[in-house]
Order: structure tokens, then C-alpha cells, then sequence
């Protein structure tokens, strides 16, 4: 039985943190997945991965309703808990653009919009290739009731994202150019590299400083990335530049070697377009 689950156990882990937007809590609904799967007769077992995929689904929806009462009085903006490469994700099947940019804190952060139901159809259906039939079966509704939980989501996610995914050579172009503007102060160049309308998103879960509400507007949004380089950044720390999310963005060590901040950037057509700002030390401890 062991086995068996480890053999699905990426997949698996790929449900849940994309449902749930918290690494540390997709694994405590695994290892409840496991201890329901190794209580069963493996003779009355059909199809395994059919099963684990209902019983982590079904995890991860119960949680999902008990959260959003969590999220209300949640202080502050709430984000999606970064991951590194190599922290359950590398396993998962990135194969299409779509299956990369669905663990985008951009991505998982607009996920919280749609309702547990609608997130479940979606992610299903549209990053891990469910036919209909099999995610009706997997969360106990008709084959109808999941097409058109699909295709609210579909509408909200298109009408908010942007139409074509990032390129990762333009990526890694504007990244650079945002951290040599940082660096250097240069308010101008921060500016020029921002989208009109962009926004940014800081969750210091009312343990660290942070914006409690979005910021929008590429002047705005310029002079709070700047104050945050000049206050934020202190004697000992260090900055480092892995992959986070599936793209290159900015974690921020103290001189104990703890993650102080994480910084991730969205780019569209050249721009920035979004920024998130994960400052909440429960979020970051699996990174130190």
C-alpha cells in the first residue's frame, strides 16, 4: 500500500497545494490521505489512483470551507505560501505551460476567487486532464453540475488573466532589470518597467509590516518597492534568487539565515504586472 501512494504521492501533492495554496497544509491533508488509504482491503481496491484522487479531493474541499471562515479575520491580505523547487512540486507533471503557470502565486492567489467546487472542476479538469465523468465521481455531483463549475471558472479565470503566459526569456530580462533598479534607487527605471495598472500584494499576517490592502498604479507601486529596499533590508541580510513558484523571484535571508521575505513578480508583455510580497514568518519557515 505504501508503495502505491508514493507512486501518486506527487500528483497528489500537486492537488492539494494548488487547492489549498499552503505547502505545509497540503501535506498534513496527505498524511490523512494515507492513513484512509492504508485502512482499506487492498482487494476491494479498483483503480488507486482513482481513490486517492477522490479522498484528497474530498481533504482539500472540507478544508477549503473550514478555511474561508478562517480567511475573513485573516489581518491583512492573504497570499499563497511560496515553494521552492525541489519541495514536493518538481516531481508534478509541468509538461504544458498551463501545469507552470497554475503554481504562479499570481495563479493560485486569483484561484481564491472561485468556490471550493469551482476551484476542485478546474484544476482537474483543465492542469491534470480529468475527463468530466471522472471528476463528477470524484467529488460525488452530476457530470452537468461539473461542466458548469467548469465554466464559471473558466470565465473568471480568462477575464483575469492575462491571455498569453509569460515568456521566461522576457522573464528573466524584466527580473534583472527590476533588481538592478531596486538596487540602484532608480525610481525612473522601476516606473519603466511597471504596468499602468499594476498591483501589488504584501502578506505579513499581522506578524510582520505589510500592506494591508492592495496597491495599484506604477507610481504607487514604485515608491512602496522602494521604501521597502531602504527599510526592509538590514545589516546581515542576504538575497538570494532561486526558482519560487516556477519562476525566478527574490527570497530575503536575516543574519541567522531566516527568511525574512519573499518577493515574486508577475511579467506580461515586457511589464510588471504583478508583485506579491509574502512577509508572514508562519508562511516561510519551511524555506529556512
Amino acid at each position: 500500500m505504501l508503495e502505491i501512494f508514493q507512486a501518486q504521492r506527487p500528483r497528489l501533492f500537486g492537488i492539494a497545494y494548488r487547492m489549498t495554496g499552503s505547502a505545509r497544509e497540503a501535506e498534513d491533508l496527505l498524511q490523512e490521505a494515507w492513513v484512509r488509504f492504508q485502512a482499506l482491503d487492498p482487494a476491494e481496491i479498483r483503480s488507486p489512483e482513482a481513490l486517492l484522487t477522490t479522498i484528497i479531493t474530498h481533504l482539500c474541499l472540507d478544508h477549503l470551507k473550514s478555511a474561508q471562515a478562517q480567511r475573513e479575520v485573516y489581518p491583512g491580505l492573504w497570499l499563497p505560501e511560496p515553494v521552492l523547487a525541489g519541495q514536493g512540486l518538481d516531481e508534478d507533471p509541468l509538461d504544458t505551460m498551463i501545469k507552470l503557470e497554475s503554481i504562479s502565486l499570481a495563479f493560485l492567489h486569483l484561484l481564491e476567487n472561485l468556490s471550493p467546487e469551482e476551484r476542485a472542476v478546474f484544476l482537474l479538469r483543465e492542469v491534470f486532464d480529468y475527463e468530466y465523468q471522472e471528476i463528477a465521481e470524484f467529488i460525488n455531483k452530476s457530470e452537468v453540475a461539473c461542466r458548469q463549475l467548469f465554466s464559471r471558472a473558466k470565465k473568471h479565470i480568462t477575464d483575469h488573466r492575462p491571455r498569453f503566459p509569460t515568456n521566461p526569456v522576457e522573464h528573466e530580462r524584466v527580473f534583472h532589470t527590476f533588481l538592478n533598479a531596486v538596487q540602484s534607487g532608480d525610481l525612473a527605471q522601476l516606473m519603466a518597467i511597471m504596468a499602468e495598472n499594476v498591483a501589488c500584494y504584501a502578506d505579513g499576517g499581522g506578524k510582520a509590516s505589510a500592506a494591508t490592502r492592495p496597491i495599484h498604479g506604477r507610481e504607487t507601486v514604485a515608491k512602496y518597492v522602494k521604501g521597502i529596499q531602504k527599510t526592509g533590508y538590514r545589516p546581515g541580510d542576504t538575497v538570494e534568487m532561486p526558482v519560487i513558484n516556477g519562476h525566478k523571484g527574490f527570497i530575503i535571508r536575516n543574519a541567522q539565515g531566516e527568511v525574512s521575505t519573499v518577493l515574486t513578480l508577475e511579467i506580461v508583455d515586457g511589464e510588471i504586472l504583478t508583485i506579491h510580497i509574502m512577509r508572514n514568518p508562519d508562511k516561510l519557515q519551511h524555506l529556512s
